[in-house]
């Protein structure tokens, strides 16, 4: 093989990263997954799409080595190949935001006023949150959190706020967060806790922005 021909060979194969990344969904899909593995019909539901839709755009990550898979009776349960695959999401939003002042204002459209947003870095809001100054809640499903949870964060899925307000302090700011600033899960709870009387801010960032920090999570022991 000729230098000409191994180089062009090279960048083939890093394109099949790229071609496999040229679709919205499924970067979505990346992002959900990097909350703990899902079934195609779990992933179909969350990002509104029928299932045969979803499966072929699965397809085309797995043949790019991003997501593998595992059969648990009839259902295909779908996880990302590695936590470098987070990773990347991660990194690809952050150029994009940097650099596209259109990603910019469309982060504006959907996010909390800037006053309502956590000011503090993140290792003070980790000291924050070890004191029991501030109460982190993670607002994502349940099956998430158990994956993995940001420290000291309790599980308050946004499904079950409403009936567990009696469980959140009066005297102290809660700090809601969820899959990333992508995500508005937590922009809702930020609504719903505010219009009880709560102090709340959100978090934007989600585990993996916190992992690719090289900051620590935490995993719910097995049942």
């Amino acid at each position: 093989m000729d230098k000409r021909t191994a180089k062009d060979l090279l960048y083939e194969q890093v394109a099949r990263i790229g071609k496999a990344l040229s679709s919205p969904k499924r970067l979505e899909l990346l992002e959900v997954l990097a909350q703990g593995e899902k079934t195609v019909e779990a992933l179909a539901a969350e990002l509104d799409i029928d299932v045969r839709l979803a499966s072929a755009h699965l397809k085309a990550l797995r043949e790019a080595r991003l997501v593998v898979t595992r059969r648990a009776g009839k259902y295909m349960i779908y996880r990302l190949s590695g936590g470098d695959v987070a990773g990347l999401w991660v990194k690809l939003r952050e150029v994009a935001e940097a650099h596209l002042v259109e990603l910019r204002v469309a982060l504006q459209s959907i996010t909390a006023d800037p006053q309502q947003l956590v000011s503090l870095d993140r290792a003070e809001l980790l000291e924050q949150a070890r004191r029991g100054a501030i109460i982190v809640i993670d607002v994502r499903p349940q099956d998430e959190y158990q994956t993995a949870h940001l420290p000291y964060a309790r599980s308050m899925p946004l499904a079950e706020i409403e009936q567990r307000l009696d469980e959140l302090p009066r005297d102290c700011e809660i700090v809601a967060y969820c899959r990333g600033p992508f995500c508005l899960l937590s922009e809702e709870a930020l609504q719903r806790l505010a219009r009880r009387g709560f102090r709340v801010r959100k978090l934007s960032d989600g585990v993996s922005e916190w992992q690719a920090a090289g900051l620590p999570v935490e995993r719910a022991a097995a049942a």
